[in-house]
């Protein structure tokens, strides 16, 4: 017994030992080569590291085609011209507004999908269009002189912004976009010129259920069984398909592990660059309340799902936002909070800060940038409490504070509310949703003010909890539109000092927002001007060796398709459709894992050992939804659709140590499209990058 205790006790203090050894050793951790990623911009591709890292250096040629392949989809997502006549590929997501949008009387296009068999089936999407990158010109110069033509931080801000408007005015013509993109948080500054095309016609897309097949369940998880595509065409003037030079081919056989392969698409925003302070900000003050309220909605809906199955159709999108939404900011704050990833973070900024301190015309300009960032970041943390509370804000408050606000807004303004500024908003209010985010609006005031605030005491008459909403409900007229009215009429004096706690509240705290509101604008000011020093910095330290953050413009992303150890397994490189079927029968063939009709019973042509989708090294984000995966020759191997539960740090670093991008294969999209789709013509296109005579 002893001896078998002695063996215990010595396991346990070599596990604290190991804790503590890594404790001490987080100093020696050191910042990695590609912690700032790979989304290289078009502008200053990496031509050498390319060739030293895949033996392929790709010629301007290459460069060109490869931009001009590439499109932009509407404001959110990413595509890409695949044959010579305007055939667009992108997510299945990206297109689910589209689908709706083209919808007819007496279809379910979301259920049964939509194949446009014949060219005349092809049905325009009214709003939508895509953007081709056409040329980039370098204009830092023009911007930052205009910026340092100011004397205060206002003035500085106020000639870029001139500058900017100026410069896109002055290139933007009829069908024609002109964008000045901010690289290096301003250590540069480019002109994108964009083509647009406006006459967008939906080709082909598949069911919901095969498109978003394990719904929130397997969003950033790997593997995957997902068919998440969209097929449309652009047309021209003349309402034709667009014969268009610029178009990525169909590989003959897709992609296999450890071949080079890159991602073109828009990643929407990172922040890699930031500084350590700013990342303690969101770590410390923003992110956790942001993580907070997207639990409360995503708990709010699936309540009132489960209260009422009858609202999934109608609820089901608007969860799934928030579920996906609530997933990346808890993988971004799990990496905020990762004592590895923090100290690789500092060790940046400390070999930054050296090599500026070491040169000194570096220093005299540059040396005060860290500092002045971190007490922007530390005044904002101390007020932040009171703007969170005190704001008004119609995406986040119970209607009766917005109608309280408007109303008290038009008073003080001197003027008399009429029914158009608050009628709607009452006669109009999800009552239940009101009492559940005043709930917890009401805890998050106490606990961010104190229960002694006089604010929350006049507002929760000293209660916590359902006893405090239901104080509040209980003594406001703002629920009903008919009082509302009556004490409006009496006029502005009567409405403010009437003892109603939430009229008391927004009256009472309007001026105090306001006046913090002011203070943090200002303070961000600062910021701005030193963020825009700090970004020269970073040139003037590394020049383009380093990719700027993501700004949802063109990038290439270099990567392999890889396997890796997960749950105590691997991960296989690619998937198969067997995959589907095992997880359709495992769960019961329930929502979300219920299979489309046409999938049940697939034809016998159908293979199922086709490759489904892959999981590669290339780095993505946010807004490369729809984005190509190709090869070194320019061809389709893929089409990035995700990311797994590795690449939710993404945001704040790249690491490159497992694989992140989830893809669905060239091969699957055939193989469903031909043989489980049975739209021929598409398949010729794809694979011949031309419509068939």
């Amino acid at each position: 017994m002893t001896k078998k205790l002695s063996t215990f006790f010595l396991l346990v203090l070599f596990v604290f030992s190991l804790g503590n050894l890594g404790a001490q050793n987080l100093d020696t951790v050191k910042a990695g080569k590609f912690d700032n990623g790979k989304m290289w911009t078009f502008d200053y591709p990496p031509a050498d590291y390319l060739y030293e890292t895949y033996g392929f250096r790709p010629s301007q040629e290459w460069l060109d085609n490869v931009r001009m392949a590439a499109l932009r989809f509407a404001t959110y997502c990413s595509a890409s011209f695949v044959s010579a006549d305007g055939l667009v590929m992108t997510n299945h997501h990206c297109g689910r507004e589209s689908v709706t949008e083209v919808e007819q009387k007496g279809e379910d296009l979301h259920k049964n999908g939509f194949l446009a068999i014949k060219l005349e089936d092809e049905r325009k999407v009214p709003g939508l269009f895509v953007d081709q990158l056409v040329k980039i010109t370098d204009v830092t110069k023009e911007i930052q002189d205009a910026i340092n033509s100011g004397t205060t931080n206002e003035e500085k801000l106020k000639n870029k912004e001139a500058k900017i408007k100026d410069i896109e005015k002055q290139n933007t013509l009829p069908g024609v976009k002109a964008q000045v993109v901010t690289l290096y948080s301003g250590g540069l500054y480019s002109l994108y010129i964009y083509k647009r095309y406006n006459d967008v016609r939906l080709v082909f897309a598949p069911e919901d259920q095969a498109g978003f097949f394990g719904g929130d369940y397997d969003n950033f998880t790997y593997p995957r069984y997902n068919l998440d595509c969209t097929f449309f065409r652009v047309y021209d003037e003349a309402g034709k398909p667009l014969k268009t030079e610029h178009y990525y081919r169909w590989s003959p056989k897709g992609a296999g592990p450890g071949e080079p392969i890159f991602v073109v698409g828009n990643p929407g925003r990172t922040s890699r660059l930031n500084t350590v302070a700013q990342l303690e900000y969101k770590r410390d003050v923003s992110y956790p309340d942001i993580s907070k309220f997207l639990d409360f909605m995503v708990d709010y809906y699936k309540d009132v799902i489960a209260k009422d199955p009858s609202k999934a159709k109608e609820l089901n999108d608007r969860l799934f936002s928030y579920a996906n939404s609530q997933k990346v900011y808890k993988g971004i704050t799990k990496g905020l909070n990762d004592a590895v990833i923090m100290a690789k973070k500092k060790d940046f900024e400390r070999k930054f800060k050296d090599a500026v301190m070491s040169n000194p015309t570096l220093q005299a300009k540059y040396s005060k940038v860290w500092d002045n960032i971190a007490e922007v970041n530390k005044e904002v943390a101390k007020v932040y409490p009171e703007y969170y509370s005190y704001r008004v804000n119609p995406n986040l408050n119970p209607s009766f504070f917005v109608a309280a606000d408007k109303i008290i807004a038009v008073f003080k303004s001197g003027g008399t509310p009429a029914d158009k500024d608050y009628k709607v908003l009452i006669t109009n209010a999800d009552k239940d949703y009101d009492v559940k985010v005043l709930e917890f609006l009401v805890s998050q005031y106490i606990k961010k003010l104190g229960s002694d605030n006089p604010n929350v005491k006049a507002l929760t008459n000293g209660l916590t909890g359902t006893d405090a909403v239901n104080y509040i409900l209980n003594n406001t007229v703002l629920t009903s539109y008919e009082k509302t009215k009556e004490l409006v009429e009496k006029g502005a004096d009567a409405f403010i000092n009437s003892g109603d706690p939430v009229i008391t509240w927004v009256a009472n705290t309007r001026a105090r927002y306001d006046e913090v509101n002011k203070k943090i604008t200002e303070l961000r000011d600062v910021e701005k001007v030193n963020i825009e020093l700090l970004g020269q910095a970073i040139y003037d330290v590394f020049g383009t060796t380093i990719p700027p953050d993501a700004t949802f413009t063109l990038r290439i992303s270099d990567g392999v398709i890889k396997t890796y150890d997960y749950n105590g397994t691997i991960a296989p490189p690619k998937t198969t459709f067997y995959g589907i079927y095992d997880r359709y029968y495992s769960f019961g063939k329930e929502y979300p894992f219920t299979l489309p009709d046409r999938w049940i019973n697939p034809p016998k042509e159908f293979n199922l050992s086709a490759p489904f989708d892959f999981i590669s090294t290339n780095d993505i984000i946010g807004g490369n939804s729809g984005s190509p995966v190709i090869n070194k020759n320019a061809e389709i191997v893929g089409l990035a659709f995700d990311g797994n539960i590795e690449s939710l740090t993404d945001e704040i670093i790249y690491l490159d140590d497992k694989p992140h991008t989830v893809s669905v294969d060239s091969e699957g999209l055939i193989e469903t499209v031909k043989n489980l789709y049975k739209i021929d013509r598409l398949a010729y296109e794809m694979r011949n990058g031309k419509m068939p005579k």
